[in-house]
């Protein structure tokens, strides 16, 4: 049921990746905000770009842009990579997960703050690590640009291609912001655990408050789970720019902190945050249903043992 949940929803959500990555990306053409200069010698006024000020197009002029040159067919680049990833990347890592936060229990205070969030960290670097290469190999093609008519390289061919010019290294690219990232999931997994001993509490405090689960509590989670990656995604999203850049073929960008002091200084601090509605859109409802679908496959297992 999560494989074929994560199937679909990698299926409907593919397009608002592609926009996202588009978004990030150093190929995005930046129009120029224009300024008069007046005072000159003859008396007339100059109309020069502003200095440095630049406007990225916006999510519905790129999904426009993508549409009229290169088809709809375009919006789903990258999708192969993504189901052949999606599953065995979740089932990692709910597996690392479960088993570090069993290990954290016994040298923290357990199912404390500290536990969640350093079972998510660690189940976030071991999922990183092992599935890096697969998301390389998407997000490359999710960058390709060719226009209606052109021969589009599959997945196959875009790991080869990486392969051959950049070695095994090539499918690592990015890696450093992956593991920048797992600050995000922390942040997620300590608001969602918090929220659900709320709830939990809520429950059982309540006069009305049965033993038993029913559809309000899940419908709870999943409105836990979406703030919760909401939040998480606010703050931590600067590293999604990071990493799409750090991904992009023969780039200038090598390093994470390199690649952040460039975006700072040539496109401004707004940069770090350029695709962050189409992520927010893709990803709280996915967020939502895998954790609450989790929870429900454990309470289901939990009854069934019994």
């Amino acid at each position: 049921f999560t494989r074929c949940s994560g199937t679909v929803g990698a299926i409907v959500t593919c397009p608002l990746e592609v926009l996202k990555t588009r978004l990030q990306s150093s190929g995005l053409a930046l129009r120029p905000v224009f300024q008069v200069q007046l005072g000159t010698l003859n008396g007339t006024g100059v109309i020069r770009p502003g200095s440095g000020t630049v406007t990225p197009p916006g999510l519905l002029q790129v999904l426009r842009s993508i549409l009229e040159k290169e088809g709809p067919r375009s919006l789903f680049r990258g999708l192969g990579p993504n189901l052949v990833g999606v599953a065995p990347s979740r089932a990692i890592y709910f597996a690392a997960y479960k088993r570090s936060k069993e290990a954290f229990n016994g040298v923290f205070v357990p199912n404390s703050g500290v536990v969640h969030m350093s079972s998510a960290g660690f189940a976030a670097f071991v999922t990183n690590s092992l599935m890096n290469p697969v998301w390389m190999v998407k997000t490359r093609m999710q960058l390709e640009r060719k226009v209606r008519g052109e021969k589009k390289t599959n997945a196959l061919q875009c790991a080869r291609y990486v392969y051959k010019t950049e070695g095994m290294r090539g499918f690592y690219r990015g890696l450093t912001a992956s593991y920048a990232g797992i600050s995000e999931t922390m942040i997620c997994f300590l608001i969602y655990e918090t929220l659900k001993k709320r709830l939990n509490e809520a429950r059982f405090t309540s006069p009305n408050s049965e033993t038993e689960k029913g559809a309000s509590d899940f419908l709870g989670l999943m409105m836990a789970a979406a703030f919760a990656k909401g939040c998480a995604s606010c703050i931590a999203y600067p590293h999604e720019v990071i990493r799409t850049r750090l991904r992009e073929e023969g780039s200038k960008y090598q390093y994470f902190f390199q690649t952040a002091r460039l975006v700072a200084v040539e496109e401004g601090y707004a940069a770090f945050y350029r695709g962050l509605i189409p992520q927010l859109i893709r990803q709280i409802p996915n967020t939502a249903i895998v954790l609450s679908t989790y929870e429900l496959i454990v309470h289901l297992m939990g009854d069934s043992s019994q």
